[in-house]
């Protein structure tokens, strides 16, 4: 199961690629400077042991190669494709339509209308449930963000079960979006919230869980060091997407101490509940296989505390309570057996 995953920071380098060069033809044929160059996909997928942030990769997708709905059908099917080949049966992605609205032709039900399309596509040939989670752009405002809630509750589809909020959190505080998700709550949307994900205070992640309210908080980092706030998300039973893979740990806690120092592991020795996800697994360099694998081999998770994390993703996840019930027999009996395959293996 993928609860957080960006739909554009799921693109494959060759999509990419793809979309650059129809780019610098179009700029060609208007003798204008083309926006980006093959050297600067490359410098997109560099990731090395200072990984600076994906947020420039999702821009330019944003802001000038994505110019038709199917260049959204091709991004969805492509990730949940790849999300299928890892072994995910469901997925919640994000998606921001407020900068992809700023192109012509790009209004919220075209594109929706691909994604969509996309979902139901993968679901026949990969065998993966695919939902949307239209995101607020923190960064465009309040205006844009009550905008952006008023086209999905406008435009209400069951591919869609909620919304929520990223990009840089500084710029854009949760106290700014109360009224957004207020409105999204009272038109029985689900509610999640990026917050403390950069380091910033523990005071983010509880205004989104007693201001915003939401259901889930992504990543939510810096909770650690608020203990009400942990004793609270823990009588809760809140559930926390991390990302084993986030860039800014890796770039600001050393490498020999970024394993120990890691607030993953401090989370789950505080108890909280946490499920482990790729946020923008082509730019990261991970599959979801692999973001799992790094919760064992870099955080201290054992087979218990894996069996736990999918628990966590289904009793979290926007599904209806009949799936819930019936996924958590059979996954729980497919994660039993597997487990029993490992303790035969020679050692």
């Amino acid at each position: 199961m993928e609860l957080h995953c960006h739909l554009l920071g799921s693109v494959r380098r060759q999509t990419f690629t793809d979309f650059v060069r129809r780019s610098s033809l179009q700029a060609l044929s208007h003798q204008v400077q083309a926006p980006l160059s093959e050297a600067d996909i490359e410098a997109f997928y560099t990731r090395g042991e200072k990984p600076v942030g994906v947020l420039r990769v999702l821009r330019a997708l944003d802001r000038w190669l994505l110019t038709t709905p199917d260049d959204f059908y091709r991004l969805t099917y492509e990730y949940l494709q790849d999300a299928a080949s890892s072994g995910v049966c469901y997925s919640e992605f994000f998606w921001n339509p407020t900068g992809t609205s700023q192109i012509d032709g790009l209004g919220y039900p075209s594109v929706l209308g691909a994604i969509r399309r996309a979902i139901e596509d993968a679901q026949h040939d990969c065998g993966i449930v695919g939902r949307l989670v239209p995101a607020i752009d923190r960064e465009a405002g309040v205006d844009a963000a009550r905008q952006m809630v008023e086209w999905v509750i406008e435009h209400r589809v069951h591919e869609v079960p909620g919304i929520g909020i990223d990009y840089q959190e500084a710029l854009g505080p949760p106290e700014h979006f109360v009224e957004a998700y207020a409105m999204a709550r009272r038109a029985g949307l689900r509610t999640t919230a990026h917050a403390g994900e950069f380091g910033l205070p523990a005071h983010n992640v509880r205004c989104a869980i007693e201001q915003l309210q939401v259901d889930r908080i992504d990543h939510g980092y810096t909770i650690v060091d608020d203990p009400a706030l942990v004793l609270q998300a823990i009588e809760a039973g809140l559930v926390f997407t991390v990302v084993p893979t986030n860039s800014y740990y890796l770039r600001t806690l050393a490498p020999e101490r970024w394993a120990l120092d890691h607030p993953i592991r401090r989370m789950r020795e505080l108890g909280l509940r946490v499920h482990p996800n790729t946020d923008d697994p082509t730019l990261h360099h991970v599959t979801p296989t692999e973001a799992w694998g790094k919760m064992v081999r870099d955080f201290g998770f054992d087979l218990d505390a894996l069996r736990a994390c999918m628990h966590n993703g289904l009793d979290s996840a926007w599904i209806d309570q009949t799936t819930r019930a019936q996924w958590r027999i059979e996954w729980a009996a497919r994660f039993d057996q597997l487990r029993t395959s490992l303790k035969l293996l020679p050692h």
